[in-house]
């Protein structure tokens, strides 16, 4: 053998070798005089992270099978159900007869002839064009009436600029006019006004409405009136723009709400909007009093807190209010004007 063979191994290089799995014996034919060394013992791994307490198991419900059947001893096992919320109870709308609907329709007409002021019972001419103009409107919506209620109707004639309340029924009862009062719809030949859009508009339970909160714009104005009168939102719908007479149209957000009563409330009774309706404070007051048009609000205000939030408190509501606003027009659709100042109208 080598010199390397025969060499005895240090303890050094025995230590290694021992390491690497060899025995520093079985380097030469004789007996070495290295022992190998003792390694300290292993170090124990650090205890690792106690795992999440396993998700406590369902709770089976044993089901008991009738005696005879092949599973009679030991019944079937199923998973248990789950906890579902109580179902929301939704009250129906008041549905009355037709005696007790005019009734009704009686006592709101003179109320609004007490508290609104500037009120209008109309003469049986006008009360029946009124009538005329909001049946042709909900047959052409193909608006389906299925319970005496009333319907806000509005001519937005510049010549008319009214409103009157109409008693509607579901068959060929004849219809009633209550009365109303002057409003202002949108007008012409001024940059950004667009023109009231005509058709029948639901004041229902998809968007919400809001109130007035009082602020004046840059001119000093408070253009929906003063603290708390209540806005009915009508949603997003095409209108006519007022300024260029080539049938050009744009989306506005119809509402329904009251106006300045210092500035523009003297000016109710012409076209004077940005294309919503304005109306006396007074009659504001009372629609959100007897929720005229609040119906759907009302039914939702049981079961939804928002709705229960926006309807005053101490209210009487009316079991003939409705949810439909016609806007009708009684004369020659209106023209739109070129604006002379468009150019240098700034946006309101």
């Amino acid at each position: 053998m080598s010199d390397l063979v025969k060499r005895p191994v240090g303890r050094r290089a025995a230590a290694c070798l021992v390491m690497l799995g060899i025995n520093a014996g079985c380097a030469s034919a004789g007996p070495t005089d290295v022992t190998p060394p003792t390694l300290p013992p292993p170090v124990p791994a650090p205890p690792r992270a106690s795992a999440p307490p396993a998700p406590a198991p369902m709770v089976p419900t044993t089901v008991p099978t009738a005696p005879g059947t092949p599973d009679s001893g030991a019944g079937a096992v199923t998973p248990a159900p789950a906890a579902f919320a109580p179902p929301v109870q939704i009250p129906p709308l008041p549905v009355e007869s037709v005696a007790k609907a005019r009734e009704d329709a009686a006592l709101l007409t003179a109320a609004m002839r007490r508290d609104v002021v500037g009120f209008m019972h109309y003469t049986p001419a006008v009360q029946a064009r009124f009538i005329k103009l909001a049946r042709q409107a909900i047959d052409e919506s193909h608006t389906v009436i299925d319970r005496p209620q009333l319907v806000m109707v509005v001519d937005r004639n510049p010549r008319v600029q009214e409103l009157c309340f109409v008693l509607a029924f579901p068959d060929d009862t004849p219809w009633q006019a209550l009365g109303g009062t002057h409003v202002s719809t949108g007008m012409t030949a001024r940059k950004y006004d667009y023109i009231t859009p005509t058709g029948v508009f639901p004041n229902n339970t998809d968007r919400l409405g809001y109130r007035a909160e009082g602020t004046k714009n840059q001119n000093g104005i408070r253009g929906i009136g003063v603290k708390g009168m209540r806005v009915w939102d009508m949603g997003w719908q095409t209108a006519e723009k007022g300024w260029i007479p080539r049938g050009e149209t744009g989306q506005i957000r119809l509402e329904i709400h009251a106006t300045d009563p210092q500035f523009l409330a003297w000016r109710l009774g012409h076209p004077a909007s940005e294309g919503c309706i304005r109306i006396p404070a007074t009659m504001n007051t009372f629609m959100d009093r007897h929720g005229l048009i609040d119906v759907l609000y009302e039914q939702a205000a049981s079961y939804d807190p928002r709705f229960a939030a926006l309807l005053p408190k101490g209210r009487t509501p009316s079991p003939i209010a409705g949810d439909l606003v016609a806007v009708v027009d009684s004369g020659p659709p209106a023209q739109p004007e070129i604006d002379p100042w468009a150019a240098k109208r700034k946006l309101p």
